[in-house]
């Protein structure tokens, strides 16, 4: 696909979609584009619109002009859009990711009645598990998501996700998790207890019995027991795990759902981005977008922009004569004037190189996705309501 036939606004792909999860590396602008997006959605098209970010970094509260968000969705209301200058055709909400919160509510829905959720929230191994282990975290962002989409509430959820060197993981954390509570190592820990006539009977056979004697005497027979206590009370609920992560799995495959991967053409994060649009192709998830972020303007490598600042650099002497001459400086300031002007135009000069090397980038990336929007380097960060709306215009310019 040429550079020329490629489209440079998210609309279509927000207008068509259900789901649309933003991808990137660290410091790239992820979480900014992703409420731009968000907010420009609730402007231009309506409807109700949750941007959810998995990211524990707050900056999307600050952004919105919320006080703080949580795992309960927030509505940015419609006087603090107007207090910006923004009329919203629909209503914008934020949340973000409280792990515990989830994964407590996840065991008091899906657990197989009252007394089990229970002994699962009070026995000490859950807090470990569900706030150290290493795919808690992105399971259960993933049954959240899944949960916020079945719920019908909103016609469009923007998902910020972690920074991509654990994207994959992300999105495989459903999978692995329950193969983790059904996997052979959980079966052995527990085995002596579940074929006890009563919970924590030690029947074991002679073969497994040094096993066990090993493990009592390294971690404690009560820690042992906690272990196995806390991972059979959980694999009652497998079943529901397996259902459910074919069903987010599935979920994530559909053509409702896409993902957009944000990026600057810095080598490090760019790297990073052709990883992961890569990786979404193999594993056939649908890749929408690609947007480039704090690029460089086009009137850099205008040729005649170019020759404008060649000439400057060989001409700065006589021009500074030449504004001495007319009384535009001081007579005494010429060679500070001539000094300026040849800074600005070896600086312009400079940013060109870099702007050349930027635009053949972008050529090589038209061909990723059908989108590849473009948002350029903005002189201040981006830290409230307007700053969005600025890049919410540029990722849906075409």
């Amino acid at each position: 696909m040429s550079n020329d036939t490629v489209g440079r606004s998210l609309e279509p792909l927000l207008t068509t979609h259900e789901i649309v999860i933003f991808c990137g590396s660290g410091g790239v602008g992820k979480t900014t584009t992703a409420a731009a997006a968000g907010l420009e959605a609730v402007v231009r098209l309506g409807g109700r619109v949750l941007v959810l970010t998995i990211d524990p970094a707050k900056r999307l509260a600050d952004a919105l002009g919320l006080e703080g968000i949580g795992n309960v969705e927030r509505r940015v209301s419609d006087e603090v859009l107007r207090a910006a200058g923004i009329e919203g055709r629909g209503e914008l909400y934020a949340a973000m990711l409280d792990t515990k919160a989830s994964w407590d509510d996840l065991v008091l829905r899906h657990a197989p009645n009252e007394e089990t959720a229970y002994r699962i929230l009070d026995n000490r191994m859950y807090t470990t598990v569900t706030g150290r282990f290493v795919q808690s975290h992105d399971y259960i962002a993933m049954e959240r998501l899944f949960e916020l989409h079945s719920s019908g509430k909103y016609d469009l959820i923007i998902v910020d996700t972690p920074p991509t060197r654990n994207a994959i993981d992300f999105l495989e954390a459903p999978a692995r998790m329950a193969e983790f509570f059904g996997g052979r190592l959980l079966r052995w820990l527990t085995m002596p207890y579940r074929v006890g006539g009563r919970r924590g009977a030690r029947l074991v056979n002679f073969a497994s019995r040094p096993f066990y004697q090993l493990a009592d005497r390294v971690l404690g027979q009560q820690f042992l027991q906690d272990i196995a206590e806390f991972f059979l009370n959980f694999q009652s609920m497998y079943d529901g795990f397996v259902a459910r992560a074919k069903s987010v799995e599935q979920l994530l495959h559909e053509r409702r759902t896409s993902f957009v991967v944000v990026t600057t053409l810095e080598d490090a994060p760019l790297r990073e981005a052709t990883f992961f649009c890569d990786a979404l192709s193999e594993r056939r998830f649908h890749l929408g977008a690609l947007v480039l972020n704090k690029i460089l303007p086009d009137a850099l490598c205008d040729d005649d922009n170019r020759d404008a600042a060649t000439k400057l650099l060989d001409e700065a002497d006589s021009i500074a004569c030449d504004l001495a001459a007319t009384g535009a400086v001081e007579l005494a300031d010429q060679p500070r004037t001539a000094r300026v002007l040849r800074a600005a135009a070896q600086t312009f000069r400079d940013y060109s190189v870099v702007a050349a090397r930027e635009a053949e980038l972008r050529k090589e990336l038209s061909h990723v996705p059908d989108i590849v929007a473009v948002v350029p380097a903005l002189e201040d960060d981006v830290h409230d309501l307007a700053g969005l709306r600025i890049i919410g215009t540029e990722l849906f310019s075409s």
